[in-house]
């Protein structure tokens, strides 16, 4: 009898953690990611781990022994991790909700609940499934809001044919002690080889400074040298077929020349959008004509993700791109053919609002 007694002190303490970790995931589907359909799950599952064991809550009742338990104080004693993000919060409430659900099932099997013992497996398999769902949430929203810092802003491009002899590492390091925040790697002329290398180092350069770094087009070479994000066009992959490649981490942005495009881009999962060319451009051999800055009105009040103004800005046209509400602009020529590449920073970045950088 005394063993029936700690099985079910057994059960009662797991059928407890279940619930509690069920609670705090459905907590944070609820609260922090506003996710209503995966809260929703979360919760008819944890109602069910309830509601299922109730034909043995009076057994469970009278073997709780909280006072008694000799884990309790190993538990009170153990250390917190104040470094804790809410994905380590979610991650270990999981861990701790599907161990708790395999010493549910083991304990009924002794108790001979088969048929409960096989729901409370079902239970667990369910929340692996969740699992996977709810980490392409916590995915999507902790990259939703790095994006909303990053795509602030200058975005410097490189262009080595612009940039007065100097090379492309030569320009990427002025960038970066200049303070720029996100820069990316253009280059349409070199071999694969030169622009694997090139990319090779400036990846180093940017890591070391904590700058975000974008390789446009070569989304192989993004890949290889673990690259931020990739950057394309209108007639490169598709979308999806590159979010294949790289995985949910990695950033895609792609450009964009009317309204129609950008709502695409928006549906088909793109991280950001580049909105332009605003004013006439001359880097690009295919660049589209101007879509002047009705387009970018357009993006400003329609589309909700990050958005980068681009093509043929200045830094004396950039006032009336920041009046028309842009956060982020992306300048080429201006940049990297500038003759004091610091100092030119310095005053385009002066031009943003104070809140912005």
């Amino acid at each position: 009898m005394m063993g029936l007694d700690n099985l079910y002190r057994v059960l009662d303490a797991n059928v407890n953690r279940t619930s509690e970790g069920l609670r705090v995931l459905e907590d944070l589907a609820r609260f922090c990611y506003n996710d209503r359909l995966l809260s929703k799950r979360i919760k008819e599952l944890r109602h069910s781990v309830r509601k299922n064991i109730a034909g043995l809550v009076p057994n469970l009742i009278s073997s709780r022994d909280s006072v008694n338990d000799v884990g309790l104080k190993t538990s009170m004693e153990m250390d917190i991790d104040r470094k804790a993000s809410l994905l380590d919060l979610a991650r270990a409430n999981f861990k701790r909700v599907q161990e708790a659900l395999r010493t549910v099932e083991e304990s009924l099997k002794v108790l001979n609940e088969n048929d409960l013992s096989k729901f409370y497996e079902s239970c667990r398999f369910e929340t692996y499934s969740i699992e996977k769902e709810y980490f392409k949430v916590l995915t999507f929203e902790n990259k939703k809001g790095r994006l909303n810092e990053i795509i602030t802003g200058l975005y410097c491009i490189t262009s080595e044919e612009h940039s007065k002899g100097r090379s492309n590492i030569e320009v990427v390091e002025k960038m970066i002690k200049a303070g720029v925040k996100i820069i990316q790697y253009r280059e349409k002329k070199k071999s694969l080889l030169e622009k694997y290398n090139e990319c090779k180092k400036i990846r180093e350069m940017t890591l070391d400074s904590g700058v975000t770094f974008i390789v446009n087009d070569n989304i192989d070479i993004a890949m290889m040298v673990k690259a931020d994000g990739v950057h394309i066009g209108q007639d490169d992959l598709p979308i999806e077929k590159v979010r294949e490649l790289v995985g949910d981490e990695m950033i895609i942005g792609i450009s964009t020349h009317s309204p129609t495009q950008a709502e695409d881009a928006v549906r088909r999962g793109a991280d950001y959008i580049g909105v332009g060319p605003l004013y006439r451009t001359y880097t690009k051999e295919d660049v589209c004509e101007p879509v002047g800055l009705e387009y970018l009105d357009y993006v400003v009040k329609n589309i909700n993700i990050p958005y980068v103004a681009i093509g043929g800005i200045k830094e004396h046209n950039m006032d009336e791109v920041l009046a028309r509400g842009a956060r982020c602009i992306a300048m080429v020529t201006e940049i990297v053919g500038a003759d004091d590449i610091e100092e030119k920073i310095s005053k385009v970045k002066s031009k943003f609002s104070r809140g912005v950088l």
